[in-house]
């Protein structure tokens, strides 16, 4: 099963080290314990996932669908 939370952390965790989770907070426009509660999801609406790959340049459309390929 695919842990959405746990692959925006990883990708979130190749940045820069100046791109911090108050970094990510702000680009979300809000708080850091909500930046925390998304990497613990399991799910994310697809609103948001496309905000996080916009903002972390990531597509994390393509690698979920590689993911689920794999399955097959």
């Amino acid at each position: 099963m695919i842990h959405i939370g746990k692959m925006i952390k990883a990708e979130f965790d190749r940045h820069p080290k100046a791109h911090t989770v108050n970094w990510l907070a702000e680009q979300l426009s809000c708080r850091r314990n909500n930046v925390y509660d998304i990497f613990n999801r399991k799910a994310v609406d697809t609103d948001l996932l496309i905000r996080l790959t916009r903002i972390l340049q990531h597509d994390f459309f393509k690698e979920i669908s590689d993911e689920i390929a794999k399955e097959y």
